[in-house]
C-alpha cells in the first residue's frame, strides 16, 4: 500500500496546477498524482494538430518534466474506486493508495448523442482529449475527402477550419441561427462566420442533423429540413459532460448537470475532499447561476485555489465564480468575450446600456499589419458596473479579452474605466487617442449621462 499525504486525480491543466501550486503552499507534503496519460495533451491546442501544429507530439502538456521539477510522485494508472471513509484510493492494477487530502481533477467527455441515429458507425469521431484517440483519428481522417463537423461551438469552427487548411472539403452544421451562438452576440457571430465561409468552409446553420448516414461506415448526414450531404467522415462537436462517475460511486454530492458540488474554496460535500476543472460544479459570477462552462483557464483558477487550502483556509482565496472568458482566431482574425453578452443580460433582466467603438490595434494606421478592432461593453445602468464585453479584431484581442475579465472580476465601473490610465506604443496597441476600450467606455457614459 502506497501512502501520500496529497494524492490528485488527473494530469490535465486542473491537476497539474493544483498538485504544483499545493506543493509551493506546502512544500513538506507528499504530492501524488495518478493520470490514466503518460502524455496530456494541451487540451486548447488540439483542434490545431489537425493542421497548424500537424501532430500531437506537438501539443504536450509539459506534466511530467514539471512533476519531477516540483518533487511531485506521478503514477500513470486508473483509479477505479474511492473509499472515502477509510481515505484509500484503489488502482486498476489492485494497488491502494491511501491520503490525509484528495483532489479530483477527472475533466469531461465528449457528447455522443445515443439519440442520434448512425452517431456510433465507423468513422463518427469525438474530440475526446485522449492522445491515443486523437493520433488514430487524425490517422483515419487523412484518407478523407469530404468531411462534415456537427456543432458550430469553439471547438467545431477550430477544428473545421484546420481541416480546411489540410486540404479537406469541410462543411460545419449547427442548429443555432449563427456560429458560437451560446458565445456572442449575433454581431460577432455574423462576423465570425463570414470570414470562416471565405476560408473556404461550407456553413448550414438554423438546421439540426436527424441522422447519420450509412451502414458500416458513415456516408453522409440527413438534415431536418430533408436534405442529405455527402461526407467520408463526421466529427461530432456537440459539447462536453463532465466526468463524475468516480465521484459518483465514491458517494460525493452531484448536481442536476452531473457536476461534483463544490463550495468556493472547491471543496466536496465530503471532508478532505475536493474538486476542480471540468468535473467541478460553476456558477456565473454575475448571475449566480449554474453554469455549464468548462475552459482550461478556469480549471486553473479553480485548482489554484484548492491548491492554496489544501491544509488552511483563506478567506480571500475564493472562486467567487466563473467569467466565463473565451476566445478564439480564425487566420489572422480574434473574438474574445467576458461575461454576459448583450443578449444573455437582457434574458436575465439586468438593466443594461451598452457602448460600441470600432478603431484600429495600432498606430498610426499606415502601419503594416494594422488590423481593425472593436470593443463592445454590457454595463449595468444603475450602478454603472462593467458586466461583459466582446473583442474582435486581429491576433492581440486575447489580452484586451483578458483586461476586461479582470474588470468584471473587481467589479470595476465605467468611471474606473475612464480614469484609468493605460500604456500605448504605436506597434503594439490602438492609439492612446482613439484606444477602442476606452472609446466603447466613453459611448456607455454618455448614455448614461442621458439616463440621469
Amino acid at each position: 500500500m502506497t501512502k501520500t499525504d496529497v494524492l490528485v486525480v488527473g494530469s490535465s491543466a486542473a491537476g497539474l496546477v493544483a498538485a504544483t501550486t499545493g506543493k509551493r503552499v506546502n512544500p513538506d507534503k507528499e504530492f501524488t498524482v495518478v493520470t490514466m496519460m503518460p502524455k496530456t495533451l494541451i487540451p486548447c491546442g488540439i483542434p490545431y494538430i489537425f493542421g497548424s501544429i500537424e501532430k500531437s507530439d506537438n501539443d504536450i502538456l509539459p506534466a511530467g518534466k514539471m512533476f519531477e521539477g516540483a518533487g511531485i510522485k506521478a503514477i500513470y494508472d486508473e483509479i477505479i474506486s474511492i473509499d472515502t471513509k477509510n481515505k484509500t484510493a484503489t488502482l486498476k492494477n489492485k494497488e491502494e493508495i491511501t491520503y490525509d487530502k484528495l483532489i479530483l481533477g477527472t475533466g469531461s467527455l465528449p457528447n455522443r448523442p445515443s439519440w442520434l441515429k448512425g452517431s456510433d458507425l465507423e468513422n463518427v469521431f469525438t474530440v475526446p482529449k485522449n492522445k491515443v484517440y486523437i493520433d488514430e483519428m487524425q490517422s483515419k481522417l487523412k484518407d478523407c475527402k469530404k468531411i462534415i463537423t456537427i456543432g458550430a461551438g469553439f471547438i467545431g469552427v477550430e477544428i473545421s477550419d484546420e481541416l480546411i487548411k489540410a486540404g479537406k472539403e469541410v462543411t460545419l452544421i449547427e442548429k443555432l441561427p449563427n456560429i458560437l451562438g451560446f458565445a456572442f452576440d449575433e454581431d460577432i457571430s455574423v462576423k465570425a462566420e463570414g470570414i470562416l465561409k471565405e476560408r473556404g468552409v461550407n456553413i448550414i446553420t438554423g438546421t439540426g442533423v436527424t441522422e447519420i448516414l450509412g451502414s458500416e461506415k458513415a456516408n453522409g448526414v440527413l438534415l431536418e429540413n430533408g436534405k442529405k450531404i455527402e461526407a467520408d467522415a463526421v466529427i461530432l462537436s456537440m459539447g462536453y459532460h463532465p466526468n463524475t462517475e468516480l465521484a459518483k460511486n465514491a458517494g460525493l454530492k452531484i448536481n442536476e448537470n452531473g457536476f461534483i458540488i463544490v463550495d468556493e474554496y472547491m471543496r466536496t460535500d465530503v471532508d478532505d475532499i475536493f474538486a476542480i476543472g471540468d468535473c467541478a460544479e460553476k456558477r456565473d459570477f454575475v448571475t449566480r447561476k449554474s453554469s455549464p462552462v468548462m475552459l482550461a483557464s478556469t480549471a486553473c483558477a479553480e485548482a489554484r485555489i484548492a491548491g492554496m487550502n489544501l491544509y488552511k483556509l483563506s478567506a480571500i482565496k475564493t472562486f467567487s465564480g466563473t467569467i466565463s472568458i473565451f476566445s478564439t482566431a480564425i487566420g489572422n482574425n480574434g473574438f474574445g468575450v467576458a461575461g454576459l453578452t448583450e443578449n444573455i443580460a437582457k434574458q436575465e433582466n439586468f438593466d443594461i446600456v451598452t457602448g460600441f467603438f470600432e478603431g484600429i490595434d495600432r498606430h498610426p494606421g499606415t502601419l503594416k499589419d494594422t488590423h481593425s478592432q472593436s470593443v463592445k461593453l454590457i454595463v449595468g445602468k444603475e450602478s454603472g458596473v462593467i458586466l461583459g464585453g466582446e473583442v474582435s479584431g486581429g491576433l492581440s484581442i486575447g489580452e484586451l479579452t483578458n483586461t476586461i475579465g479582470i474588470m468584471i472580476q473587481n467589479r470595476m465601473t465605467i468611471n474606473s474605466l475612464l480614469t484609468a490610465q493605460i500604456g500605448t506604443h504605436p506597434l503594439l496597441t490602438a492609439s492612446p487617442a482613439g484606444y477602442p476600450l476606452i472609446k466603447a467606455a466613453e459611448n456607455v457614459a454618455e448614455k448614461l449621462y442621458l439616463y440621469k
